[in-house]
């Protein structure tokens, strides 16, 4: 959907899982500050710390857990209690949630995002009345006029009266930025009620709105209508000639071949009750948070969307990307779990699967999945994982051979430029150098992206060949990425293989501040020390690179210790141009520390 421009005031909690802090006063909104010792009877500040801990470790569930400990305790703590509500909102247990969120309202009468939880809960149940009597008390306008009007045109589409839905929703045309998300609804409504010229208008309105983005859950949904409607051809065009780069393109593609194979006699409608209607309304309103980096606020919009809605796969695929966003890869993947295997997100789900997989390092159970998926699906995607997990995995002739199958299927630059990198790496593993540069050179003719460049320069600074267009490569990646930790580290090394001792410590010790765990780094960190004459520190940064797991292979541990002992005795001796050198410094982008980098 397009931008809601003033979601941005309508904040719950823009800091809720990175601190312990649950909601944000942006807009007079309840704002239960961290309770203070003091504040806490001794029974229940045992259980508020473990809470805590649970929290900082992102196990939301074992911190809701010990707050309601806590709460029972001290129950008219607000803080703890507003804390709680949201907590279990954020994984889904919203019935839960709703118990504490009344005690909030009890407590501060003014915790508008705690009515809403009530709302949701209500409509959920059928309890449409008592829904809308929970909205009838949110004060504060900006939830006023866009949450009240979707959440109650849904109410009253689940009391079937249709004259008070249409009312409702039409409150949003107040705000200009709101129309869009009004048509949808509208459509929707229009579809619900079964008036089918007037949706069939009001879809193909949505569709001919250059202004509006449309989704693949509102594909799927137009699609649906179509098909149920005698209309199946008029859905096939529209799919077929739809173009690829919407929120995922396998979901995209799994959409079109369910809907070249649907068969009219047996479609049923998707929006055949209020809380699917419902659902639709909020993960709208969540995507646009998600969308303007409101992560938290997403977060707990999207967990009241699939309550509504547990079948809603596109709503699941938020939520573990949010998950995902927060490292939180385990309930990420039970998410992907969740998702029935007859589904059209299926597919892109147990891919997302296998990449969270790698990233958990668990190598064997992503080849696994992978290989399993590889029986029913013959997609790039698939490949390209594979030759990456063989790859991480020090398999590199297994690689190769992904590798070469995902080349032959490429059909565009974007996916082959990786490609060639990733086999480029492989055979460089493999000690096929000149293998090796022939397909990070296509690589780099397709795209001068920082990993290539870095990786190309960095190479040839080892092997002594081309000093000044490696150089150059190194300048020009850390020009792109001057805080990624690889890149300063190539570029430090450069520079004390130039001779520029003292030079490189300030990249080599950004590198090492940036990716502490890496075994090459320390090492020529210490390398640099020895060359700028601070011996004990680079002793000790040898000594370190020891204690490190080498993922590269590159570290010579005997080497090592030999420089322990004795000292750096072979100083670089590089043939180079020292004039274009000195130029390609000048070039070298001036930054400050970063405080965001993360890993």
């Amino acid at each position: 959907m397009s931008k809601i421009s003033f979601l941005s005031i309508l904040m719950v909690s823009t800091a809720l899982f990175i601190s312990c802090s649950p909601i944000v006063n942006e807009h007079k909104v309840a704002v239960p500050q961290e309770p203070m010792a003091s504040s806490l009877n001794s029974n229940s500040y045992g259980a508020y710390l473990s809470g805590m801990v649970a929290q900082i470790r992102k196990d939301y569930d074992d911190a809701a857990d010990y707050y309601k400990i806590a709460s029972e305790q001290d129950p008219e703590n607000i803080d703890l209690v507003s804390r709680l509500y949201i907590l279990l909102a954020s994984k889904g247990r919203i019935e839960e949630a709703s118990v504490y969120a009344d005690k909030a309202i009890s407590l501060n009468t003014d915790d508008n995002f705690a009515y809403i939880i009530v709302a949701s809960q209500k409509l959920h149940n059928g309890d449409y009345q008592a829904s809308i009597s929970a909205t009838e008390r949110i004060k504060d306008p900006t939830y006023s006029s866009l949450m009240v009007p979707v959440i109650n045109a849904w109410n009253y589409a689940g009391l079937k009266e249709e004259n008070k839905a249409f009312t409702e929703l039409k409150k949003l045309k107040k705000d200009k930025n709101l129309i869009h998300l009004y048509n949808q609804q509208r459509a929707m409504l229009l579809d619900y009620f079964n008036h089918t010229a007037e949706a069939e208008k009001a879809y193909e309105k949505m569709l001919a709105d250059k202004n509006g983005e449309i989704s693949v859950r509102m594909l799927e949904l137009i699609t649906n209508f179509y098909i149920r409607n005698g209309q199946k051809d008029k859905a096939v065009v529209m799919m077929n000639t739809m173009v690829n780069g919407q929120y995922l393109d396998n979901l995209l593609s799994s959409l079109r071949n369910k809907v070249n194979q649907a068969q009219t006699d047996n479609t049923q409608a998707i929006l055949n009750n209020a809380q699917i209607g419902a659902a639709e309304a909020l993960f709208a309103i969540a995507s646009s948070f998600y969308q303007d980096e409101m992560l938290d606020v997403a977060h707990l919009y999207t967990s009241l969307t699939i309550y509504m809605n547990p079948d809603y796969h596109t709503a699941k695929i938020l939520m573990a990307d949010i998950f995902e966003s927060r490292g939180m890869y385990e309930d990420a993947n039970r998410i992907y779990d969740s998702i029935k295997s007859g589904d059209i997100a299926y597919y892109p789900a147990q891919l997302k699967k296998a990449r969270n997989l790698i990233k958990q390092d668990d190598y064997k159970g992503a080849e696994i999945l992978l290989e399993s998926l590889n029986e029913d699906y013959d997609d790039i995607n698939i490949y390209m994982e594979l030759g990456d997990v063989l790859r991480l995995n020090g398999r590199y002739t297994e690689a190769i051979s992904y590798y070469d199958k995902a080349i032959a299927m490429a059909d565009n630059n974007v996916t082959l430029w990786v490609l060639y990198y990733a086999k480029g790496i492989s055979l460089e593993r493999m000690g096929q150098m000149e293998e090796a540069e022939e397909y990070l050179l296509k690589a780099y003719n397709i795209n001068r992206h920082f990993l290539v460049l870095n990786h190309i320069g960095y190479s040839w600074i080892k092997q002594g060949k081309k000093v000044n267009e490696a150089f150059e490569m190194i300048v020009s990646a850390y020009n792109q990425a001057p805080f990624d930790p690889n890149i300063n580290d190539s570029l430090g090394f450069a520079l004390y293989n130039l001779g520029y001792y003292n030079m490189s410590l300030k990249y080599l010790e950004k590198a090492a501040d940036i990716y502490p765990s890496s075994a090459v780094i320390n090492s020529h960190l210490g390398d640099a020390y020895w060359l700028a004459g601070r011996k004990n520190e680079a002793r000790f940064q040898w000594q370190h690179s020891l204690q490190l797991k080498d993922d590269t292979g590159e570290l010579n541990p005997k080497a090592t210790k030999q420089k322990l002992n004795k000292g750096l005795k072979d100083v670089p001796e590089l043939s180079y141009d020292k004039e274009m050198i000195e130029q390609t410094i000048q070039k070298i982008r001036k930054t400050g520390k970063s405080s965001s980098v993360k890993l």
